[in-house]
């Protein structure tokens, strides 16, 4: 099998819950509102734009890129996050992102009761929390009083994992399910079928995926010639078998990388 015939049957394989996919799926404002919709338990939000793969900067000029970001007409940002693997902490990624996405957007002198209010959307194929359920709310709670601390910023946990006669369930199942389609989501529906059946879509999503591997070969390029200049050999032979170690090395030595 040739390799552009390897990578049409992996770009078949791509649903919402890859990060390739849904991030071509948020292109599109409606999809965006569509699934807001369902996961924030508000059939009035509007979402006015959407940003795939926005990026943005801390003062160090450390970069994150967000899945999508999102603004609804209250003016509140929205960062949809979509994650297959339980590999990291997560929580202290949402805190981090979280954080660089209030900097990027609040105005410099802005009074603080003008700061957007920002809400991170954490979508995943594992139950986050492990209570069994397939929708979690995340507040900051006032320990003594029990009462909520609001201070602009939100957390809801959707995941794939438990299964339930819920709305946000359902569309779950659009996410990860190959053959999975439903007319209540039919944003979501349509532009899944788009990317996975239809000649154009996969044509598409081959071509993003062919310059995802020329980025990544070039990044793997650049740690190698890191670790050869600096004489780590055994560092190098390693990379070649653990995957982990090569993401760990990636993140030492080459600090201002763009990560997820």
């Amino acid at each position: 099998m040739s390799n552009k015939a390897k990578i049409r049957e992996e770009a078949r394989k791509l649903n919402p819950i890859d990060d390739l996919m849904f991030r071509k799926m948020a292109e599109d404002t409606e999809f965006c509102q569509e699934i807001l919709r369902v996961i924030l338990e508000d059939n009035q939000l509007i979402v006015l734009e959407s940003t795939p793969q926005w990026t943005g900067a801390n003062l160090q000029g450390r970069s994150v890129i967000l899945d999508a970001k999102c603004i609804k007409s209250n003016g509140a940002q929205v960062d949809i996050e979509v994650q297959k693997a339980d590999d990291d902490d997560h929580q202290r990624r949402i805190r981090y992102n979280s954080a660089i996405l209030t900097t990027n957007i609040a105005d410099p002198g802005i009074k603080f009761e003008k700061i957007p209010d920002v809400c991170v959307v954490f979508i995943s194929k594992f139950d986050i929390f492990e209570g069994n359920l397939p929708l979690y709310h995340v507040d900051r709670i006032v320990r003594e009083t029990g009462k909520i601390a609001n201070n602009g910023l939100e957390g809801v946990y959707v995941n794939t994992k438990i299964k339930d006669d819920s709305e946000v369930s359902k569309l779950m199942e659009v996410f990860v399910d190959d053959n999975a389609y439903n007319s209540k989501f039919p944003k979501t529906s349509n532009i899944k079928r788009r990317y996975k059946e239809t000649e154009g879509g996969l044509n598409i999503m081959c071509e993003i995926m062919e310059r995802i591997t020329t980025e990544e070969r070039n990044r793997i390029n650049k740690l190698n010639a890191i670790l050869l200049k600096n004489k780590r050999y055994d560092d190098l032979q390693r990379t070649t078998e653990d995957h982990e170690f090569q993401e760990k090395l990636m993140k030492e030595l080459l600090p201002n990388e763009t990560i997820n």
